[in-house]
């Protein structure tokens, strides 16, 4: 295209080197003999001539550098800050033309791994989500696990969103928000947590909440009777297991808003649409809403409360992923990262990486409410890019 452009534009300087020539030796034929054309023709190779090679050298030296595009896949609730690490980033590297695509965790990672969306980096908002589905999924083209390695790199705490215009937005507080949100007149968004992981997240939070309140029917209260084939749970060996069905659709009466990602609901709460909606306290922040902490043993950040955490299980009762079992155990969130075995570009995805977990990267997320781990922990550091390793931590191997 560079090229074609440049080519275009010595063209037009020869058909006008040619029309001047012309013109010059029409206007010679009336007012002197015809030998001076030869003079003139080597006027115009001495004046114009040059400006045309002047041309052709500076438009081929002067055309801008086609830019690399960084493809990244996010989890929704990643937006708003990795929207501002984007400017920053390529303010500092003119080269890169960062491509970001936001989506609940498990569909994100799903349009890699089973639909086969080429990205450069995956950022999921549930680091189990990325051994779960990339390292036992492999490239068609290669044959590789779409991923042997992971970061995790920050957590967040799971909170209830309101604004003022909200159904007893006066009245909810700490201690009875478990209360207001049952109520058959209230509206309370959930992402799908067939897609989104603050969608299972949030059935984890009610089971653990009975606990925390004293109160052994709160799950129920706000669940049961809101889905076509309901949402059950039961006991197995002293932990509690929440079972989604395979097609999960509310009934024509429920106070349950469904939608497939979590950052869909904010929109909803930010409309009066629904009241209230579960999500994290990094994404309530950013759109500055209203909203209840829950207490540690409910909001799944806390490394204290681990055992408590692992007292819940969410098991998807369906055939939706190739070869694993999705199931997800209750644990303090953690977000994770990896470069795709078929990345495009893996040494510009390993700087973006660089820049994100570096001073300024964390500047930012700070700045948004969604500070990183100081350590960041990788999974199988063997295979972790030599330039990343040295950022990070091995992790643990009892989480």
């Amino acid at each position: 295209m560079k090229f074609k452009a440049v080519a275009s534009r010595v063209i037009a300087q020869l058909v006008t080197l040619n029309v001047v020539k012309h013109l010059v030796v029409e206007r010679t034929r009336l007012f002197a003999p015809l030998r001076v054309t030869r003079q003139v023709e080597r006027l115009l190779l001495i004046f114009i001539l040059p400006s045309v090679l002047f041309t052709m050298v500076v438009g081929c030296a002067t055309q801008p550098a086609e830019k690399i595009p960084l493809r990244i896949i996010i989890a929704g609730s990643l937006m708003t800050p990795f929207d501002e690490l984007k400017k920053a980033y390529e303010a500092e590297h003119p080269g890169i033309d960062i491509q970001i695509e936001a989506h609940g965790s498990i569909q994100a990672i799903r349009l890699v791994s089973e639909v086969h969306m080429v990205e450069d980096i995956v950022f999921s908002a549930d680091h189990a989500l990325i051994p779960m589905l990339m390292y036992q999924t492999t490239v068609p083209e290669t044959g590789k696990p779409y991923a042997n390695w992971y970061i995790k790199f920050a957590t967040n705490h799971l909170a209830l969103a309101y604004t003022a215009k909200s159904k007893y937005a006066n009245e909810i507080n700490a201690d009875n928000w478990y209360k207001i949100i049952a109520r058959s007149n209230v509206k309370l968004g959930l992402a799908d947590p067939r897609f989104d992981a603050v969608g299972y997240r949030a059935l984890m939070a009610l089971q653990l909440a009975k606990a925390a309140y004293g109160k052994p029917t709160i799950f129920e209260d706000v669940m049961l009777g809101q889905f076509k084939s309901p949402v059950t749970m039961e006991t197995e060996s002293g932990r509690a297991i929440i079972h989604v069905p395979e097609i999960l659709e509310t009934k024509p009466q429920s106070s349950i808003v469904l939608r497939g990602a979590s950052m869909q609901e904010i929109a909803l709460l930010e409309s009066g649409d629904v009241d209230y909606a579960f999500e994290y306290e990094s994404v309530i922040q950013q759109h500055k809403l209203n909203f209840i902490k829950m207490p540690d043993a409910v909001n799944l950040g806390n490394e204290q409360m681990v055992k408590q955490y692992g007292t819940v299980q969410v098991r998807l009762d369906f055939k939706r992923f190739a070869s694993v079992k999705p199931e997800f155990n209750g644990e303090v969130i953690g977000y994770g990262l990896t470069i795709p075995s078929n990345a495009p570009h893996p040494q510009q995805a390993q700087d973006f990486i660089i820049f994100m977990l570096g001073p300024k990267g964390r500047a930012i997320m700070q700045a948004n409410y969604h500070p990183l781990f100081a350590s960041p922990q990788a999974d199988q550091i063997n295979a972790v890019p030599t330039a990343l390793k040295a950022l990070c931590v091995p992790m643990p191997l009892a989480q």
